[in-house]
């Protein structure tokens, strides 16, 4: 699942009648990037959330058999936030373990590596502390995450989920994903690792054209 269904405030006047997640990144929409990643990691089905101008990303994207996967699409009248949008998609993303990934990210981590233990309700992905968000999420040491703690590292966005853990929330309802992944923690059905490859969120108009000229600066 791609979740696209962002207001994309801190991008406006840029996402006021573009989608944040079909921003070009090198010349490619951001959630393209995603698709053919995906694609490579042998992933065949794709759902995406939307929201704010959805329409314009399903007229992009349509069924995504340009990049050899089906994708089908979970419209959002209001925006659910993180966990009630994948609350609301379940029934398209059927009973097993399924990636989530943000939309608003430019990463390479490896998508087919990405495996949720027996018995656990989340696999996070964990990064070094960006520059905006230099306190982190959660502890990260001895290969365990944990609520707190030292060093403390930055969620990427990135997770392999159970669907049990949303089984609480009703559909259509929004809802955060923080408090739902806290309590799991606590639980002990949580495991991470520690991704140090590339990964940028594009937040903000300066770090999207930072990243673009990074990336045409290399090409």
């Amino acid at each position: 699942m791609i979740l696209a269904a962002g207001r994309g405030e801190r991008m406006r006047p840029l996402t006021d009648h573009t989608p944040k997640p079909l921003l070009p990144i090198a010349g490619k929409p951001l959630i393209v990037w995603h698709l053919e990643r995906l694609t490579q990691a042998g992933f065949k089905e794709v759902v995406i959330n939307h929201a704010h101008l959805g329409d314009m990303i399903e007229d992009a994207l349509q069924d995504g058999a340009q990049w050899g996967l089906r994708i089908q699409y979970s419209p959002e009248a209001i925006a659910l936030e993180t966990a009630g949008g994948i609350a609301n998609a379940l029934s398209l993303l059927g009973s097993d373990p399924f990636l989530v990934v943000n939309g608003d990210v430019f990463t390479d981590i490896p998508f087919a590596n990405l495996k949720l233990s027996s018995g656990n309700l989340a696999h996070l992905l964990l990064i070094d502390n960006p520059p905006q968000h230099m306190q982190g999420d959660f502890a990260f040491a001895d290969e365990k995450i944990k609520l707190e703690g030292e060093p403390k590292l930055t969620f990427s966005g990135v997770g392999v989920y159970h669907p049990a853990l949303f089984e609480g929330i009703k559909r259509g309802d929004p809802a955060k994903l923080a408090p739902l992944l806290k309590q799991a923690i606590a639980d002990g059905k949580v495991s991470a690792e520690h991704f140090k490859g590339v990964w940028h969120d594009i937040g903000t108009p300066e770090r999207l054209m930072a990243l673009n000229q990074q990336l045409l600066g290399h090409s």
